[in-house]
């Protein structure tokens, strides 16, 4: 499993993670920011579980993320 967290009141809405993972990753209508599909707030981060699939396309999401608001972990 794969855990994704964002800290979404710091994007800048560049879609550098959207171009990496648009499955996961889509820009807002109503704010211009990236949003984490699934994701759910606690505490001003966004964060959803995800299958091992999703691995490389998350970690290069949180690559290309220029303002570093992106964190990936592997959990058991």
């Amino acid at each position: 499993m794969v855990r994704i967290i964002q800290q979404r009141g710091k994007c800048i809405g560049c879609n550098a993670c959207v171009e990496a993972d648009a499955f996961r990753w889509r820009i807002s209508r109503h704010d211009g920011k990236c949003t984490l599909v699934h994701g759910v707030e606690k505490k001003g981060f966004f964060g959803v579980v995800v299958g091992d699939e999703e691995l490389e396309s998350s970690l290069a999401a949180a690559h290309n993320c220029p303002v570093n608001i992106i964190k990936v972990q592997k959990v058991s």
